[in-house]
């Protein structure tokens, strides 16, 4: 069985042939906008629990630690066990299958949060959430490094990486929202399920709406894959690949993961920050922290992007690494300061350039990983990838700031030096990581040159 891609070409649905059709221009960026926003439902659903922090913990009774599990290493670990197999299918089967289903899948669960009454059942609901985002990322990366000109690969991975930031600031401002929305007269009644606090009826609206969002990226067509043979990779070979570039792909993905640790633990607990530090409320936490997460997150994968293009362009092979390293150096000093200071005006103003610094790096990120990778490797490598970086940044970078406030301050109320210290750590070991990666890398792309699956 045959179907037809937008240009016209035949693509086997089965046994993907090797072909060197590509998309109209227009259709490629149409479904980079499409999958962009599926993107940022993602971050929607994934951060919206990290402006619902106070009500949860005094609804349910729980420590900064036990929120930090929430937040990230129940999700992490599932989204990291469901990803590599997932990653399989995506080097083997239809992207924009998987794409649709994970969708509908982490939507629901979502929505489940918002029904449960423990800690426990959240605990369940967060680790669906995990198993679902698992199919977006390796699928997306794929299919958009099939259907973007080469020379705009960095531009495009940026621009999909926006929904990270768009769907972040999406649930500080509309969550916040919410929840003060739904906060009047105490919370609504819903049918089959009654009453539900105001957090937890912001778990339902915000995850539900995800199912429609499933059903466009299903009209999504598949693109012919680029440079492919006809048979999927035996993944003996696909092993003895990535053991041939340990060195260049454990540097790249560290760099990421310690940025990202950066990244996650301070988003998760700047609204905190900004409610016990100054007495804000959760919708004036979100609306201004939101603010500065979606303008300068997404100005700075965007930027990324198009710094690491403009680099490679110039014949720096390795231009995206360097990008990576200094924006992870640069960070540091506007990142550490933020919370210390006395005031939230000063505070937010410094966490805008280390929002814009601090993801710089997922903005060049995944195109870094792209250019070593053969395409039959690209789902397995981007979810190696994922796992590491879900793990470390995920799974550690919130957790460690609640350890720090819990047992080593011992005093919730001086969450700003968790979010000081933590960080100072971890992007100096980014910074350190990306330099680390250059010559490596090198030698993993002139390797990829000599491969015949090439980019």
């Amino acid at each position: 069985m045959a179907e037809l891609d937008d240009t016209g070409a035949t693509v086997a649905t089965g046994a993907i042939v090797a072909t060197t059709a590509e998309p109209s221009r227009a259709y490629a960026w149409y479904a980079v906008g499409v999958l962009v926003l599926a993107y940022a439902f993602s971050f929607l659903d994934r951060q919206v629990l990290s402006l619902l922090v106070e009500p949860i913990k005094r609804d349910l009774g729980l420590s900064d630690t036990e929120i930090s599990l929430l937040q990230g290493f129940s999700f992490a670990l599932f989204n990291a066990l469901g990803g590599l197999p997932i990653g399989r299918l995506v080097d083997t089967g239809r992207r924009m299958t998987i794409i649709p289903i994970g969708i509908a899948f982490w939507s629901l669960a979502t929505a489940g949060c918002g029904l449960v009454r423990g800690f426990a059942g959240l605990l369940l609901c967060r680790m669906a959430v995990g198993v679902g985002e698992a199919s977006l990322t390796p699928s997306a990366y794929s299919v958009i490094a099939d259907a973007v000109p080469r020379k705009r690969l960095g531009l495009a991975l940026g621009i999909f990486s926006m929904g990270v930031h768009l769907g972040a600031g999406l649930a500080f401002v509309l969550g916040g929202a919410l929840v003060a929305s739904l906060s009047t007269g105490g919370g609504p009644d819903w049918p089959l399920v009654g009453r539900l606090h105001p957090w937890q009826a912001t778990f339902v609206v915000v995850g539900l709406p995800g199912l429609l969002v499933a059903a466009w990226t299903a009209t999504l067509r598949e693109p012919a894959r680029r440079g492919a043979g006809p048979t999927p990779l035996p993944l003996r070979e696909v092993l003895a690949y990535f053991r041939a570039n340990a060195r260049s792909l454990t540097a790249l993905m560290l760099c990421a993961a310690f940025a990202s640790m950066t990244s996650y633990g301070v988003t998760a607990w700047s609204p905190s920050f900004l409610v016990r530090t100054f007495g804000w409320s959760i919708a004036e936490a979100g609306r201004s922290y939101g603010a500065i997460v979606i303008v300068c997150g997404m100005l700075g994968v965007v930027a990324g992007g198009l710094a690491g293009d403009r680099l490679v362009a110039r014949g720096v092979r390795n231009g995206r690494l360097m990008v990576m390293a200094a924006a992870s150096a640069c960070a540091l000093p506007f990142t550490v300061a933020a919370p210390l200071m006395s005031d939230p005006t000063t505070a937010l103003l410094l966490m805008a350039p280390a929002t814009f610094l601090g993801t710089v790096t997922i903005g060049t990120g995944p195109a870094a990983l792209q250019e070593i990778l053969p395409n039959r490797m690209r789902g397995l490598g981007t979810s190696l990838a994922v796992l590491v970086v879900n793990l470390i940044g995920l799974g550690l970078g919130p957790t460690l700031i609640a350890l720090m406030t819990d047992y080593v301050i011992g005093d919730e109320t001086q969450l700003r030096y968790s979010l000081a210290l933590v960080p100072l750590a971890t992007l100096t070991l980014s910074a350190a990581c990306g330099l680390a990666a250059l010559k490596p890398y090198l030698r993993s792309r002139a390797l990829l040159d000599g491969f015949g699956a090439g980019s």
